[in-house]
């Protein structure tokens, strides 16, 4: 199994709770190489309409822009954990930096659809490594009495990215074109990169357990047709579809066939016997719940602002902003306490606030108010902090030093999975709802096409009519919402409430204090 290698001055005691300079600059690598990978899920969604006009197609098909890339971070994430034990956390790091940077260049270039969609999936398989890898990386750094602080400095691109990412990609087509949405990551590539040749404690891998290729040919096309079938529901509008129903199916079934492959295999991809550690369990099965509720309410917030409320792309990312702020104040806040006290209070109490401002989203209409949408998603935000990030600490607090790639993997698969599920149960709930209304549907068309609103607004208050049943529907789809937060109290009410004791090692297996130059 891979050891950090002993390359110079001492590292801070095992006990010390202190984040020294060296884990800050570890920290402040894996930030920025995770805020490229992490943005580029939410910045493409506001090019889509460019991309549909650029390259004459439709709607559906420039959609896999997103979905493209989604499928590849779902297939490389499980190959994460062998690649880090077997060449080294680095190395591989390196490796999905210029795969992803490579990647972006690829797509500025792009001569059509096609094109766009297939360089996408390379800049997939390079992010679809970063983040597994960042967290195993800080994880070693720290130690397991500090992964709550570390995680909480990683938590912020997590949040932040869906937040920020329709800001920037607004911002960037307005002021330059759809280009520089993409060319934007050469600089900030270069510069992480640059910074993990220098920062990242060199790797000194040790001989790897076998590679399991049975596996990595059941759980990979597995997870993509899985979430190729789920993404494809939006499209089709309905479950009972070929397109959805059969590479749904045939992936479940490659899943499953990888669990009874996998429990059986010396040196399986994913290792589940993982699940015999009680906090990992419980804390999967929270994010599990989570994922789905955050990631599927993430599309209705702005998708609310820009169809009902009528606001620009760029003004519908600045009015999420407080959510993102609230999420900024008691994330180290969280961070600090999960390693003092545990999870398990902070969680509960996260998502309770996350519950209750989401709660408010349930009444909304036409003309809600700004300030309580606004406050609630500040208290939103103040949940959020308090949340995944702490959800993942008791995940890897209690794991070996050699499991934590492979917990890493296993807790970003099910991130990629929940919200991949999550938001293709709200498109469709939405969908559903707005065409049972009459003149939702039209009054939504009406905010980004005018002639449909000068039809509209021939025949009195059929607008008005129109706006007010489509927030309601998207009111009724926060409700689904709203129930999975609150189910998510159930998991949670399980996680760790005390301080967490340092994992046992093997002796053959410990590892030394992370030390570098």
């Amino acid at each position: 199994m891979t050891s950090p290698p002993h390359t110079g001055s001492a590292a801070p005691a095992a006990g010390s709770d202190k984040l020294d300079a060296r884990v800050l600059k570890i920290a402040g690598v894996v930030v920025l190489s995770a805020i490229m990978s992490i943005l580029d899920l939410t910045v493409v969604t506001v090019a889509i309409p460019t991309f549909v006009n650029v390259f004459e197609t439709s709607f559906a098909i420039a959609a896999w822009t997103m979905t493209g890339y989604t499928l590849a971070l779902a297939t490389v994430i499980p190959l994460t954990g062998w690649g880090a034990d077997r060449f080294g956390t680095k190395r591989l790091f390196i490796t999905a930096l210029v795969l992803f940077v490579a990647g972006s260049v690829a797509c500025s270039f792009a001569w059509d659809i096609t094109s766009l969609i297939g360089f996408r999936v390379l800049q997939g398989f390079g992010g679809g490594m970063l983040m597994p890898l960042g967290m195993t990386i800080m994880t070693h750094a720290a130690g397991p009495q500090r992964i709550g602080r570390v995680m909480a400095v990683l938590g912020v691109p997590m949040l932040l990215g869906p937040i920020s990412g329709p800001i920037l990609g607004g911002w960037l087509i307005e002021a330059a074109s759809w280009h520089w949405i993409f060319l934007i990551n050469v600089p900030i590539g270069a510069i992480a990169l640059i910074a993990a040749i220098f920062i990242l404690p060199s790797d000194d891998p040790s001989p790897s357990e076998s590679f399991d290729f049975v596996g990595m040919l059941l759980l990979s096309p597995g997870l993509a047709l899985l979430l190729f079938g789920v993404s494809s529901i939006p499209e089709m509008g309905t479950i009972a579809s070929a397109r959805v129903l059969i590479p749904a199916i045939v992936g479940f079934i490659l899943v499953v066939v990888f669990v009874f492959h996998a429990l059986r295999a010396t040196h399986p991809l994913i290792d589940l016997h993982l699940f015999k550690n009680r906090n990992l369990t419980v804390a999967v099965l929270s994010m599990s719940l989570f994922a789905v509720a955050f990631f599927g309410a993430g599309l209705l917030f702005p998708s609310y602002f820009l169809q009902v409320r009528g606001e620009s792309t760029l003004h519908a990312g600045l009015l999420l902003a407080p959510q993102g702020i609230g999420a900024m104040l008691t994330m180290p806040v969280a961070g600090f306490l999960v390693d003092k006290i545990g999870p398990g209070k902070i969680v509960m109490a996260g998502i309770t606030l996350i519950g209750l401002s989401m709660a408010v989203f349930t009444q909304v209409g036409a003309d809600t108010s700004y300030t309580l949408l606004l406050g609630s998603l500040f208290v939103m935000g103040l949940g959020m902090g308090a949340t995944m990030m702490p959800i993942m600490t008791a995940a890897l607090q209690t794991l070996t030093h050699h499991e934590v790639a492979r917990g890493s993997t296993l807790m970003n698969i099910v991130n990629q999975v929940g919200g991949s599920v999550g938001t293709a149960t709200m498109s469709v709930v939405l969908t559903n709802l707005i065409q049972n209304r009459e003149f939702a549907g039209p009054a939504i068309a009406s905010q980004q096409n005018p002639g449909i609103r000068a039809e509209l607004e021939k025949v009195p208050g059929v607008l008005e009519a129109g706006l007010q049943q489509a927030g309601e529907a998207f009111g009724n789809t926060f409700m689904v919402a709203v129930v999975l937060i609150a189910l998510t109290l159930i998991p949670a009410y399980f996680l760790p409430r005390t301080k967490p004791k340092a994992p046992v090692e093997d002796d053959k297996e410990a590892a030394p204090p992370l030390l570098m130059h």
